[in-house]
């Protein structure tokens, strides 16, 4: 049984304790500021700009943190989004709507915003869902072991799953080198985590590894390219 409690972070935003994994979703340092320093400004913002459609895969959609900030992040000042976005996100543990009720998200977003996180929560499993136009949702319900695709469907991936000593099997070389198959070239997978072996297996697939400034204190976090 996996018993979420809900948590209070340093920025005041709300994290997610899980009892199967005994980990949090997020920094208790910072929920909102972890994301979206990971995953927005050293992710979203940097990708190659050659890129006429941002393809992201996510692996942990759990809260809906980092799509509801890439989602902020690619609406412009006149409510447009410039380069379409089709957003796919594994998500093996869905929570449930008590939990998602209660997390505060929304009143750190914009109204407009507010209702977006809503209709991402709502939107059904394993199909696209145009939640505003130009940014396409698929949430697959299921393992990244199971996980099939085409080659080369993704330029930005964003790795979230819990740490490598609490999910091993997330963090496997198979994992990297089937990751690195389906990117496209140039594209970008960032993650939180700056554990030795990870970046050992993310070079072996392939990937062009750096390490890049933490979150909240965190010395390093990761950053890799398909060249």
């Amino acid at each position: 049984m996996n018993e979420i409690t809900v948590q209070l972070t340093k920025d005041g935003s709300h994290t997610l304790m899980s009892s199967l994994f005994d980990d949090s979703y997020h920094a208790h340092n910072g929920a909102i500021s972890e994301s979206q320093h990971v995953y927005i400004d050293a992710g979203f913002n940097a990708l190659d700009t050659h890129f006429k459609q941002v393809n992201i895969l996510e692996l942990g959609f759990g809260s809906g943190m980092n799509a509801i900030l890439t989602l902020q992040k690619a609406i412009n000042s006149r409510g447009k989004i410039e380069r379409p976005i089709q957003y796919t996100s594994i998500e093996a543990y869905p929570l449930s709507v008590d939990i998602i009720k209660q997390l505060n998200y929304k009143h750190r977003l914009s109204p407009e915003l507010a209702h977006l996180f809503d209709l991402l929560h709502s939107a059904p499993w394993n199909r696209d869902i145009e939640i505003i136009p130009r940014f396409t949702l698929h949430k697959v319900h299921g393992e990244l072991q199971n996980f099939k695709t085409s080659q080369n469907d993704f330029n930005l991936i964003y790795y979230d799953a819990f740490a490598p000593s609490k999910q091993p099997e997330l963090w496997t070389q198979n994992n990297f080198d089937n990751i690195f198959k389906i990117m496209e070239k140039k594209g970008m997978l960032v993650s939180y985590c700056a554990n030795g072996q990870f970046k050992r297996n993310l070079k072996a697939a392939g990937f062009k590894v750096k390490a890049y400034p933490g979150a909240l204190g965190r010395r390093e976090m990761t950053r890799a390219w398909k060249e």
